[in-house]
């Protein structure tokens, strides 16, 4: 039994990193992601946008196999990377195999050097959420777009095209938009409605003030009631 289980990325990095730290730690690898969107099934809630995940056949004996160990260890140290991706491989790691938090540790280096490795041990932390959920809304954002986009794709281009990978399309309207409002300069604005009695039936309806000749904008209220002094008491065809 290994007092200590240590779950990275790569299996590359596995034996090195298990060098480093010794006899007291097995350094297990999660070959990447163990849990993703279901490949057919679009697997998004659209109401809440809550995502339906599942583990792939070919990771189902690794998931087994670091859930047993996981329970055998001491304490569970996991250092995928620091990035987003990283990030919710752990948090996927910790919500599949059922880690404890208590004996659950968060980890990362930035070389593989057994300075680097060390002085992770000494300072893990915890999950960070805020990079888990943003990868969580990449993948979502994909599957929205390419899921639908793609076979429109395959039809009309050539089959095996994806329109996956749309965050940079999908941050650049964002920040465009956003743009836009930090420009926009607030100025005054006015409508006139009219309400309008019939003279040949009974009945009545709104009409909206446009113009003379053509659309006018009113932009005060001196404005619309110089408007309402000239129509006052007129007829209107």
């Amino acid at each position: 039994m290994n007092k200590n289980l240590v779950i990275v990325e790569s299996p590359a990095k596995a034996k090195t990193i298990e060098k480093f730290l010794g006899e007291d730690y097995k350094v297990q690898s999660s070959y990447g992601h163990i849990r993703d969107l279901k490949k057919k099934n679009f697997s998004i809630d659209t109401d809440t946008f809550a995502p339906q995940y599942e583990i792939p056949a070919d990771k189902q004996k690794l998931v087994q196999t670091l859930k047993k160990m996981s329970e055998e260890a001491e304490t569970v140290w996991l250092a995928s990377d620091e990035d987003r991706e990283g990030e919710a491989i752990s948090w996927h790691l910790q919500q599949v195999l059922e880690l404890d938090p208590k004996r659950t540790k968060r980890i990362v280096f930035h070389e593989i050097t057994q300075n680097a490795i060390l002085e992770a041990i000494k300072n893990p932390r915890q999950i960070d959420s805020n990079l888990v959920n943003a990868q969580q809304a990449r993948r979502l954002l994909d599957r929205i777009v390419g899921f639908k986009l793609s076979p429109v794709l395959w039809r009309k281009v050539k089959p095996a095209l994806s329109a996956g990978r749309v965050q940079s399309v999908a941050t650049r309207l964002v920040v465009d938009r956003e743009n836009e409002i930090r420009a926009f300069i607030p100025r005054e604005y006015w409508s006139l409605d009219v309400k309008l009695n019939l003279t040949e039936k009974p009945g009545s309806f709104v009409a909206h003030y446009f113009g003379n000749e053509k659309k006018r904008e009113l932009e005060n209220e001196e404005q619309v009631q110089a408007i309402i002094r000239d129509i006052t008491g007129g007829e209107f065809t």
